[in-house]
């Protein structure tokens, strides 16, 4: 199946962008509040609610705006940390959708938002101090191997590159996803988008269109750490890159780092 080329908005393509953001802010706060119930049920009853208000908003953009999901690979079920290119809240709301027990990496004021970060806090959410530096990634590492040995870790989702990032443009991968793999010796799932062509990281007019989540193939532990972060890079934009120009983005073509296979 392929991507559909986004189109230009029109005027009533505005108006469903308007309707479909005053549902998805009606849904969040009903969902969410009528859900606060199960979050006495720990990380399964916060997933549940999590699970429903995913589906819910990935169902209204399809309703409102024509904008449906395509998922490719194998979504991972195991203890795994998911590495994934990141252009927009699509992406974050489909890959989460895609894999049962998921949980992200994010950034601790995010986790002081009412209802939104109670929820994830519950889901197993963990949340980092970026002006810690490496001790924010030693703390991380020990969580993780902390939960490993209790009722179990699930999807961890991480961005390495830190923030969104427009179709086409590139940021150099931080280090961290290779410090926790090191640390936790946790298989690495690698995450291909092309979201951003449709949901922008600016703007709020979001395209109808056929937006993919490709999970590649897995990087197991056993693979050397020596030029892992080099690797993961150039598999995730290559196929990014392959999905964005099988969207109808023009002149991009990855540039994979000089000795790096």
């Amino acid at each position: 199946m392929t991507s559909a080329v986004p189109e230009a908005p029109t005027f009533g393509q505005y108006v469903r962008n308007v309707t479909f953001y005053i549902h998805i802010a009606v849904a969040t706060v009903l969902i969410g509040l009528i859900g606060l119930p199960k979050l006495r049920h720990g990380r399964v009853g916060a997933n549940s609610v999590a699970t429903r208000w995913n589906r819910h908003l990935i169902w209204a953009a399809k309703r409102h705006l024509g904008l449906v999901c395509e998922i490719r690979g194998t979504a991972p079920t195991e203890d795994c940390i998911v590495a994934a290119k990141h252009q927009s809240f699509w992406d974050i709301l489909v890959i989460a959708d895609a894999v049962p027990r998921r949980a992200f990496i994010m950034k601790r004021e995010i986790m002081r938002v009412p209802v939104m970060g109670w929820y994830a806090w519950k889901v197993g959410c963990i949340p980092i101090d970026r002006d810690r530096g490496r001790d924010a990634l030693s703390h991380i590492s020990s969580e993780i191997r902390q939960r490993m040995q209790g009722d179990g870790l699930g999807q961890l989702i991480i961005y390495p590159e830190g923030t969104r990032t427009l179709p086409g443009q590139r940021k150099r991968y931080k280090q961290g996803v290779a410090t926790i793999r090191a640390a936790t010796g946790l298989p690495v799932v690698p995450v291909a988008v092309n979201a951003g062509m449709f949901w922008p990281r600016s703007g709020w007019v979001i395209l109808k269109g056929r937006a993919v989540v490709e999970f590649l193939p897995v990087i197991p532990p056993e693979e050397q750490q020596a030029g892992f972060l080099g690797r993961l890079e150039n598999r995730i934009e290559t196929a990014s890159d392959k999905l964005m120009a099988e969207a109808g983005l023009k002149g991009v073509a990855y540039q994979p780092r000089p000795g790096v296979h």
